[in-house]
């Protein structure tokens, strides 16, 4: 059976289409295709508080093209789901309403923390030892969602406005940032060696650029030598040298800085990163959906 899952970012939106194969009780996973197109939607969003004209009709058409692909993989459910350009976008409402109008989609703007929850419901429970404690991260282009859990148990979660986009643009105060160093020292004292998972493509790019494979951590002294390598060229050096795409190269030094700034104030050494995200916690939530009502 198939899913499609449809996150719309504020750098890019992605169109997920993923199996899920039953056998004998037990359930998999598995990525048919992944479509990424880069609109940038929090440049609109968070330096004008809008979603200009422009951008508007560019993410209509992406929809349209988007719902004729859901229709021709003949999928038992979607979704769409968008976070926080549009959540910071004044005329979000009518964004979406256009949407449903033209390309005959819902689109369902959900805040910080249901974010949060959707990714952690992803694969965490199959990745993490249940006696030990974890922060699960997820650093998007307008916000960096944050999951703590000790011994198989959530104890804090929380959602911070403090994105790539806004870190690349200067639109995090002082005290944004020092409030968000402050909670994740506070919420990880007493919880012992704490590992990261972290999600999102900036993560997941770190990750492939540091040359680590599998289930293997990456530890925190690796990952400030990456951020510092990259850092050492120019935007335009990191695609033409290293390779990246031109929507990646600018964000991607802002991402390690958040995540090296979490890490460093929980005291963490390694982070884990299975390449999963919100659109695969999405398809998961819809299997479950169809699962209960099988059932019924």
């Amino acid at each position: 059976m198939k899913f499609a899952s449809i996150d719309i970012g504020s750098n890019a939106v992605r169109l997920l289409f993923c199996n899920v194969i039953e056998d004998k009780g037990k359930v998999s996973f598995k990525k048919s295709e992944l479509i990424r197109i880069p609109l940038r939607l929090g440049e609109d969003a968070f330096l004008r508080k809008r979603i200009t004209q422009q951008k508007a009709a560019r993410l209509i058409t992406t929809m349209k093209a988007f719902k004729h692909l859901i229709s021709v993989h003949e999928v038992i459910d979607y979704k769409a789901c968008a976070t926080a350009a549009l959540r910071a976008a004044e005329n979000r409402d009518d964004i979406i309403k256009r949407i449903r109008v033209e390309a005959k989609l819902n689109v369902e703007v959900i805040d910080g923390k249901t974010e949060a929850s959707i990714i952690y419901s992803n694969h965490a429970a199959d990745q993490i030892d249940k006696g030990g404690s974890y922060m699960y991260v997820d650093i998007g282009g307008g916000s960096t969602e944050l999951t703590l859990i000790s011994k198989g148990k959530t104890i804090a979660s929380k959602s911070f406005n403090i994105g790539t986009i806004l870190l690349l643009y200067d639109k995090v105060g002082k005290d944004t940032w020092l409030e968000f160093k402050e909670w994740v020292r506070k919420s990880a004292q007493g919880k012992g060696d704490i590992t990261a998972i972290g999600s999102g493509g900036n993560i997941n790019k770190l990750y492939k650029m540091s040359e680590k494979k599998g289930s293997n951590p990456l530890p925190y002294k690796k990952l400030k030598l990456l951020a510092a390598h990259i850092e050492s060229y120019s935007t335009k050096d990191r695609v033409k040298i290293l390779g990246l795409n031109p929507d990646r190269a600018d964000v991607i030094v802002p991402a390690a800085k958040i995540l090296l700034t979490i890490m460093k104030s929980a005291g963490i050494k390694n982070i884990m990163v299975p390449e999963i995200g919100l659109s695969d916690g999405i398809v998961r939530g819809l299997y479950q959906k169809y699962k209960s009502k099988r059932r019924r």
